[in-house]
Formats: C-alpha cells, structure tokens, sequence
C-alpha cells in the first residue's frame, strides 16, 4: 500500500484502496469446522434423531417388534399395536422432538445473548416463572388444556426474564454473568415456594400439576402439541434469523456496532424468541431444566462458534437428549415411569458442575 502526501492530508493512491478493499487472505486450512464437514455432521445428527424417534416408537411397557412398528405406522388397522403407535407412542414422540429442539435453541440463544456460559433458561428462573404463571391460572382460573396453559406460561416467562435481568443489572456496571445466576438462583427458589405452597394448599392444583412439574412427556401429547407448536416454529425462525446478529454481539457491543448490528434491537428479538421457546416448552412438558445448559456446549465442540450452525445443531442434539432420556425413563423402573425431567436432570447437573469447576480454573 503506498500513502502519498497531497498539500497536507494524506490520501490513497488507487492501488491502496484496491489493497485495502481486498478481501482478506485465508489462514491456514478449515479444519474440522469447514462448512462441509459441519454440514456432514449435521446430517449425521438428524439421521440419529431419525433412529430415536423410531425407537421411541418400539420401546415402552409393551416393546414392539420394528417390523410391527414399521407395518403399522403406514397402516393403521386397527389392532392394539397401531392403537399404541398412532395414539401414544407418535404423539408422544414429536412432543418431545418439538419440546427438545425448542430448550436446545434457547439455551443456545440464552448463552449467546448473555455471553454466558452458564447461561439457560431453567437457570435465569425463566422455566419456574412460566410455572409459577401456569399455577395461577389452573388455581385461580381454573384452566385445565395446554392451550391454556400456554399464554400463562408465556406471561410468566416474560416477567420472570425482565425481573431477573433488571435485577443481575442493578448497581454498577451492566449484569456479569455471575450476577444473572444468582439473581436467576434467587427467583427460581423464590417462585419454587409459591409454586409449592399452592399445589399444598390446593388438592385440585396438586393433582393437575404433579407429574407436569417435574417435567413430563408422558401427558397426551397430540393437545399439548397442537396448542405449542406453532410458538415453537416461530421461536426457532426468529433465533435462527439472529445467527449473525449473535455472532457480531460475541465481539462485544462497539464491534457489532461497526460491523453494521443493532445489539439492542438483536437482544429485544432474542428475548421475545427465548418467551416464546421457554413458554412453549414449559406449557407443553413442564420445566425441564439443563438440557439448554449442556446442549450448546456439545453444539459449540462439533460446530465451532459460528451461531448459523451452533443453533440448529443444538436444537436436534437437544431433541436426541430429551427422547432418549425419555426413552431412559420409561425403561429404568419399568413397568413404571421416571419423568424425563429428572432424567435430564441427572445428565445435566453433572455438566453443570463440571463448567462451574472449568470457570473458576479459568480464573487467574
């Protein structure tokens, strides 16, 4: 590049705009993240959530051959397998696709808007906020459907991201991801004692929310589904619309500016899908907590950082998870059930520790 003086003010010859309006030279080989080979990956996850799905089809308290499963699913005729195929085992199945992918995406949004590791809905109290809302209305208003279920969730999972948000912001500076779990700690222990002081005090609330509070795929799902579903689509349009946005704000707030972001709008859009994915999920299967913990965290180790494939990848690992761990449940204490909420949780507290110890290592 050569800078030529002209009276004063320095300026470029043609050839050092050309120099400096080039692009950028590749360094080194792409690797494991080229866009190939995540591709490959990618497909490679779908297939696997392929074969869970028809798992989840044979296995259960009564296990079906998969050329009765395979025979039934394309025709119905109307014997007690295709009843348990079509009637339980389906929906229930694409419940939990629909629920998985939706807590994998926002957890991945959740992470990346926070620049938090540690980060995730159940964790920010935004999955007991939902609960808590969902208590008021079946106590108060004596909602007993998914469909209404639903807007409560999305009102207490609102509240509850906007509270503890202004709450980890509060004092100096702007919310440190410290102080965001801690304030999440205190409103998921604060909104857990109401939650657990009106299922005691009401038989009625206790017996509609037992098993849904510890998180449950095992309710009829075609409802839940039905009344979810579209929230869930349009929770994942708008997180998958952010992936640039997303991946300008990890560079902090003055590079996304330059780079041509709006850090503020892309927050505002972020939360509305993270309401949106969390009231979805939890109306439809109650709380499920840390599979939006440790599932971007595998996305980020197969995909790299770029969030355009960080947040699909983590919304199929999270459906392989949660149906496998459904799976897991419904065979461990057969002929009973765990709900896969604890399930879950027993995969997920374990990551949560070991990136809490990886966090404090990583500090000088």
């Amino acid at each position: 590049m050569q800078i030529v003086a002209e009276g004063g003010p320095l300026a470029l010859t043609p050839a050092a705009v050309t120099a400096s309006t080039a692009p950028p030279a590749r360094i080194g080989p792409r690797g494991r993240h080229s866009g190939r080979v995540r591709l490959a990956g990618l497909a490679a996850a779908v297939l696997a959530l392929a074969g869970m799905c028809l798992l989840s089809l044979r296995v259960g308290a009564n296990h079906l051959p998969f050329a009765v499963v395979w025979r039934v699913l394309w025709h119905d005729d109307g014997s007690s397998a295709a009843t348990i195929v079509h009637d339980l085992r389906i929906p229930r199945t694409l419940l939990g696709l629909a629920v998985g992918a939706a807590l994998g995406v926002a957890g991945a949004l959740t992470q990346a808007l926070t620049r938090n590791d540690l980060a995730e809905p159940g964790l920010l109290g935004v999955n007991m906020g939902a609960s808590a809302a969902v208590v008021v209305g079946i106590s108060v208003f004596g909602v007993t459907s998914p469909a209404g279920y639903v807007w409560f969730a999305f009102v207490g999972a609102g509240v509850t991201s906007v509270a503890v948000f202004a709450i980890g912001s509060a004092g100096r500076g702007a919310a440190t991801p410290a102080t965001l779990v801690v304030a999440g700690a205190a409103a998921t222990a604060l909104l857990g004692a109401f939650v657990n002081a009106v299922q005691l005090l009401d038989v009625t609330t206790f017996d509609q929310m037992r098993f849904w509070d510890v998180g449950s795929l095992s309710a009829p799902g075609a409802p839940a589904l039905a009344a979810t579903w579209p929230f869930i689509v349009v929770g994942i349009l708008l997180a998958v619309g952010l992936a640039r946005p997303l991946n300008a704000l990890a560079l902090g707030d003055q590079s996304a500016h330059a780079l041509g972001a709006h850090p503020h709008r892309a927050r505002a859009r972020g939360a509305l899908a993270m309401v949106l994915l969390c009231g979805a999920a939890t109306a439809a299967a109650g709380p499920i907590t840390f599979v939006g913990l440790a599932v971007p965290h595998a996305a980020r180790a197969i995909a790299g950082p770029d969030h355009r494939w960080v947040l699909p990848y983590s919304g199929v690992l999270a459906a392989i998870l949660l149906i496998g761990a459904d799976l897991v449940g419904r065979v461990i204490i057969a002929p009973g059930e765990l709900r896969v909420g604890v399930v879950a949780a027993f995969v997920g507290a374990p990551v949560f520790i070991a990136l809490c110890r990886r966090a404090r290592l990583a500090q000088p």
